[in-house]
């Protein structure tokens, strides 16, 4: 039996991301955005529920400023104190993993899709997912950019406007385009 193309999506698999299954994951995402956006500050509290209501994973003490974006939510596996700034982009259609006390500057990216070079495929939609994953106390400055398939260690510092296409290790200081050991 062939794989669905939210199997595929998660396997990091090659699929077509404009398929009705995945268009319709995608839109109840963007109305939990929407409401996270638009509820008053005092009584959304520290993220809409809408949101909590599509994440894999919420630790403790989570807190998400408005506006954020997610792809599916579905993906997104928040560790406790984990802290998201106002702005933040998780294209989440593969894991993305954010480890405990971990804080995204404002309008931080992270990014799985990888999409097809060739332009046929592409026009059609042919991607891969690769998952994100952040350690533990993990800080990602303003503007920075963390591309599909990194993995960036406990306790690591990403300053603002990288964009970090490799691994880092625990405990680094990166920056730049392409972001590199300081």
């Amino acid at each position: 039996m062939a794989a669905t193309p939210l199997e595929l999506m998660r396997s990091g698999g090659w699929y077509s991301c404009l398929l009705p299954e995945l268009d319709d994951l995608r839109c109840a995402a963007r109305r939990a955005c929407h409401a996270h956006a638009t509820q008053d500050p005092d009584q959304r509290g520290p993220f809409a529920a809408e949101l909590g209501a599509l994440f894999a994973a919420v630790g403790e003490n989570v807190f998400i400023e408005a506006p954020f974006h997610c792809s599916y939510g579905l993906n997104l596996h928040l560790g406790d104190e984990v802290y998201i700034n106002a702005g933040c982009t998780i294209l989440d259609s593969a894991p993305v993993r954010i480890g405990a006390r971990s804080m995204l500057g404002p309008h931080v990216t992270l990014a799985c899709a990888d999409h097809n070079r060739d332009i046929k495929q592409r026009a059609r939609g042919i991607e891969r997912a690769l998952p994100v994953t952040l350690g533990e106390d993990v800080w990602i400055g303003a503007g920075a950019t963390v591309l599909p398939g990194v993995t960036i260690g406990d306790g690591a510092i990403i300053a603002a406007g990288a964009v970090v296409t490799k691994d880092v290790a625990s405990g680094s200081r990166v920056a730049g385009v392409p972001a590199r050991a300081l």
